[in-house]
């Protein structure tokens, strides 16, 4: 179930961020790292577009994907996303233990896509 969050400030410039996946609390991320996620969130509902060291695109995905890059204290943090026309849909959010994505993370994400642009 998709969650909707909408930004009361000048929410006409704005795109709607939607939660297919996923979420950012303290703990498991600092009140710092959950800040900084908070404000590349607000980056790409603006239609800014971010590249090294904040986020990577993520073509292998899909068109318009990528992956923020929070870290955190002593973790690395991802949080995968598409930036559609009037939305930024949240994908999945992990902890990064490997170099590479792993193969199951960037499957999951590709079928909660399809199931969000079929329903």
């Amino acid at each position: 179930m998709a969650r909707h969050v909408s930004d009361q400030v000048d929410a006409q410039s704005q795109k709607e961020v939607v939660w297919l996946q996923g979420e950012i609390k303290t703990p498991p991320f600092t009140p710092e790292g959950r800040q900084e996620a908070g404000m590349l969130i607000r980056f790409l509902q603006r239609g800014e577009s971010l590249s090294m060291p904040q986020a990577e695109l993520l073509p292998i995905v899909g068109p318009c994907c990528g992956a923020l890059r929070i870290r955190d204290g002593d973790h690395n943090w991802r949080i995968m996303y598409r930036v559609d026309p009037t939305k930024v849909l949240i994908l999945e959010v992990y902890a990064k233990k490997t170099r590479a994505i792993p193969d199951k993370i960037i499957k999951r994400c590709i079928k909660r896509l399809k199931g969000y642009d079929a329903a």
